[in-house]
């Protein structure tokens, strides 16, 4: 007898990007917390996404198949076959290359069903129609940017063409890179999780937004010589804020004031060589003081 509480209706997205070496994993559903049971990735390996009555083990195994060499589909098969409660399960996997395979269960619960196209497999399970996955699949292939940017593109599709059939609770976006991550530390380039929200995607989107601004790397287009009347009114933004006591600031305390306000507000990443400033800063800074 199926536990219907432990059934995770969702949608979801596998993908990869090889130019990039991006790997990951973005869904939603009706359910507390996905973030937690669904999306599984490792840099260089591949990416997968487990739901419907959800077998958690098979994110570790699967990224460990691949690693060991086995085909995104030979991946698929080979946790099915090991897995008696097969049936009730939905999966999704790539590699690090962009194969990809999808498997749905005969009992997984109506409508469900996956596709798969260049370098993603998209699936999902008690859904308002097929055109949540083919929707998904056709925006992530359709979208430019990063791989973050083209996984979320397609949860948003997702849930415009009909998304969950039970309505809307959690959302996520894992992705890793090799030393992508904060500082070049570890491999995590994007960790997210929406646990509980009236609008999941939009909020995820809303996080996402940020991260971007707190740990992406800055654009070369973005950095500016901090002199003249530029740092004038960085000078007076920072005095405003409270990391200066004048706008007259000598050369050593406007350079301590500034470093202080960055380091203060997570903004290591986007940290330049003194007497240059990155311009998402100052737009953050006038907010700050709006």
């Amino acid at each position: 007898m199926v536990d219907l509480s432990k059934i995770i209706a969702t949608f979801s997205i596998v993908g990869a990007d090889p130019d990039t070496g991006e790997v990951g994993v973005a869904v939603q559903s009706k359910f507390l917390g996905v973030g937690a049971v669904v999306p599984w990735a490792k840099a260089g390996v591949g990416a997968v996404a487990t739901q419907a009555f959800a077998n958690p083990s098979y994110g570790p195994d699967g990224l460990k198949y691949l690693r060991e060499g086995l085909s995104a589909q030979e991946t698929v098969d080979k946790l099915i076959k090991l897995d008696e409660g097969a049936v009730h399960r939905q999966v999704g996997v790539v590699d690090a290359e962009g194969n990809a395979a999808t498997f749905t269960g005969e009992s997984c619960y109506e409508w469900a069903g996956g596709v798969t196209g260049r370098h993603y497999a998209a699936q999902g399970n008690i859904l308002v129609n097929k055109e949540t996955v083919t929707k998904m699949g056709e925006a992530f292939e359709k979208r430019k940017g990063s791989l973050a940017d083209r996984l979320l593109e397609g949860l948003k599709a997702a849930q415009k063409a009909g998304g969950d059939s039970r309505g809307k609770q959690s959302a996520a976006l894992y992705v890793e890179k090799d030393k992508a991550g904060y500082g070049s530390l570890s491999d995590v380039l994007v960790d997210l999780r929406v646990d509980d929200h009236r609008e999941p995607i939009e909020e995820l989107q809303r996080i996402y937004k940020l991260h971007q601004l707190y740990f992406a790397k800055s654009k070369p287009e973005e950095i500016v010589v901090l002199t003249g009347a530029l740092k004038e009114e960085v000078a007076a933004q920072l005095n405003k804020a409270g990391y200066l006591n004048s706008v007259k600031a000598d050369e050593q305390e406007f350079f301590e004031g500034l470093t202080t306000f960055l380091h203060t507000e997570n903004f290591e990443e986007r940290e330049q060589e003194r007497g240059y400033i990155d311009t998402k800063v100052l737009e953050f800074l006038k907010q700050l003081n709006a």
